[in-house]
Parts: C-alpha cells; sequence; structure tokens
C-alpha cells in the first residue's frame, strides 16, 4: 500500500465521521461535533490535492490510485450534501445546485465506468475550480452553525457557483467525449499520447506516425572500411 493511496482511503473513511458530526446534536458527545466535522473536512479536502502530489513526487502513480482518487472526491462531496439536506440546512432552492452536483457526478462516474480502456480526457482547468468551488462552499456550510451568520450565505452562494461549474464542466465533458467518438478526434488524441510522456512533458518532437505508413528499408550499401577504419568511397567514386 503506497501513501498516496493510503491517504485516499483515509478520506474514504472520513466520511462516516463528518456525516455523523453534521447529523448528530452539536453537544451530543459533550464538544462540538459540528466544528469536528468541519475540521475534519478540510483536512479531507486537503488530501485530495495531497494524494495527487505524493503520486507524482514519488513516482508511485498507480491503477488503484487512479480508480480510487476520483471515486473518493465524489463520495465525501455527496456525501456531505445529502447530509446538510438531511440536517435540514439545504432547503427550498438550495436542493437546486445540490441535485445538479449529485446527478452530474453520477452520470459522469457512470459514463468512465462505460467507457474505461478508451481514450481518457485530460482534467481541465476549469474541472479543478469547479472542485474548488465546491470544497469551499461545504466547509463554509459546514462552519456556518458554529460561525457567523454571513458564512452560511456566503456558503449557499458558492453552492450556486459550484452548481453552475458543474453543470458547465459536464457538458464539456460530454462534447469532448462526442469529439473523441470521431475518428478524427481519436486520432488527434492518439498523437498527443505519442508526443507526450505520463507527466506531461515533451516525449518525442515527431508526430504520431499514420497507420497506414510504411516505413521503407534503406537500401544504400554503407562504405567499406580498411583495415585502419579509414572509409573508403562508395562504388569506387
Amino acid at each position: 500500500m503506497t501513501l498516496p493511496n493510503l491517504l485516499t482511503l483515509l478520506r474514504v473513511a472520513a466520511i462516516p465521521l463528518i456525516v455523523a458530526g453534521i447529523i448528530l446534536p452539536r453537544g451530543y458527545t459533550g464538544f462540538d461535533l459540528r466544528l469536528a466535522a468541519a475540521v475534519l473536512f478540510v483536512a479531507a479536502s486537503a488530501t485530495d490535492w495531497l494524494d495527487g502530489y505524493l503520486a507524482r513526487r514519488l513516482d508511485q502513480i498507480s491503477a488503484l490510485g487512479r480508480m480510487m482518487d476520483p471515486i473518493a472526491d465524489k463520495m465525501l462531496v455527496a456525501s456531505v450534501l445529502v447530509a446538510l439536506s438531511a440536517s435540514g440546512e439545504l432547503t427550498g432552492w438550495a436542493i437546486i445546485p445540490t441535485l445538479i452536483i449529485i446527478a452530474r457526478e453520477l452520470l459522469v462516474s457512470g459514463l468512465r465506468e462505460a467507457l474505461a480502456g478508451r481514450t481518457a480526457l485530460p482534467v481541465t482547468f476549469l474541472a479543478k475550480i469547479k472542485t474548488t468551488v465546491q470544497l469551499t462552499a461545504l466547509i463554509l456550510l459546514i462552519a456556518g452553525p458554529v460561525t457567523a451568520t454571513e458564512i452560511a450565505a456566503i456558503g449557499n452562494a458558492a453552492l450556486w457557483l459550484g452548481g453552475a461549474l458543474t453543470l458547465v464542466t459536464g457538458l464539456l465533458w460530454g462534447l469532448g467525449r462526442w469529439l473523441l467518438a470521431s475518428p478524427a478526434g481519436a486520432a488527434a488524441a492518439r498523437r498527443r499520447c505519442w508526443s507526450s510522456s505520463s507527466d506531461g512533458s515533451p516525449r518525442s518532437a515527431t508526430p504520431y506516425p499514420p497507420s497506414n505508413t510504411r516505413t521503407t528499408p534503406s537500401t544504400s550499401t554503407p562504405p567499406a572500411r580498411t583495415a585502419t577504419g579509414i572509409a573508403l568511397p562508395a562504388h569506387g567514386k
């Protein structure tokens, strides 16, 4: 078990504790469970960046990590949204961005599973902003009852922004999958994969060779050499 994968699994293990801290009464165990849930959610959100950084830095990128990392992120976000809704803090119009976020994550996860083994789309900068806004909104909403009232209001506004970004990135992801399904899109993706290594650095300046291109073997005769290693002109010229 590598350290990045361990952090990802710890993020999953923290979900029941965070949900319990949101749903249970704040003084149920003698201390403020909501504050503990907020701190634990911040720590779990930090591992979302830390596990990827360590996997690249320690060269410990694995198939398990690539599979579990997005699943852990979606489980964390969806579970907290459901817990906040069950506690009565997300009601009325706030249900709309909640449903958008959960529906999009479930849909994209299902499509990724169905398209496993095919050309994958890279994570865009807008998608990273979307995730950051979602996590920020949830931190503010969890910490709202133990802080100023304005914090919860800012959290609700951030939730709407996160819902809008979720909808946009979902549409862009679907459009990207549709373009990759075309022959031209698939060929372009193969060329990008050929010219870039796994860490994003250029691997070769030569573009991906077309599948119907054949290399003609050279028929030229190498120059003859004397016993001293001096090359003689070919064909006596």
